[in-house]
């Protein structure tokens, strides 16, 4: 599913939307990529469909659109990945570059996980069940992406709340670790990340 052809060594998959997001800048120079990053969002919060995600992450949201989005429309924020409800995925920045996703945020110490993770939202919100169509194409990716960047092990995944505690709570109590760690073990890539329980 990679494709890094025409894309001056960008890391951009295929069988996704790819759909640029000026929010995104280089990682800082041996910066290693080690981190995975799962978040939840919505658009307005607790509805789901249509382009207000991308349209926040491509900095065109209209700020009329609805009443809050008055208060969010000027943020200059992005993922790598974004999982719809039914598993169609829009990849925003190449895996390579660095996007907005984390904010404020430390692993182990170490803080700006912008600079070192990869960020998948999964189109949901913390007090509404995730579907099967999202859990597969998040294993699917997940694979794919620890194929990418061996250094991302079981317990280098982790919820924006991991590293954000107090003023994240992404992807949320419905979001169901087990079953997301199941399908990762069914893909082939359970043996690698058997640290993390």
């Amino acid at each position: 599913m990679t494709d890094t052809g025409d894309h001056s060594g960008d890391l951009w998959l295929t069988q996704v939307t790819q759909t640029p997001s000026p929010n995104a800048d280089e990682r800082p120079t041996g910066c290693d990529v080690d981190l995975l990053v799962i978040h939840n969002i919505s658009l307005p919060p607790g509805e789901f469909g249509g382009r207000h995600i991308d349209e926040l992450f491509c900095n065109c949201l209209d700020p009329n659109a609805h009443p809050y989005f008055a208060g969010i429309a000027h943020l200059e924020v992005s993922s790598h990945l974004l999982i719809r409800r039914d598993g169609t995925t829009v990849q925003f920045v190449p895996l390579n570059r660095r996007a907005w996703h984390a904010g404020q945020s430390n692993f182990c110490g170490r803080e700006r996980c912008n600079d070192f993770s990869i960020g998948i939202e999964l189109e949901g919100s913390d007090d509404t069940p995730f579907t099967d169509a999202q859990y597969q194409q998040l294993a699917a990716l997940t694979g794919e992406i620890c194929t990418l960047f061996p250094a991302i092990t079981a317990a280098r995944i982790v919820g924006h709340s991991d590293i954000s505690p107090g003023r994240k709570t992404d992807p949320g109590p419905c979001f169901d670790w087990q079953r997301y760690r199941t399908l990762l073990a069914g893909l082939g890539t359970g043996d690698r990340r058997s640290d993390d329980s």
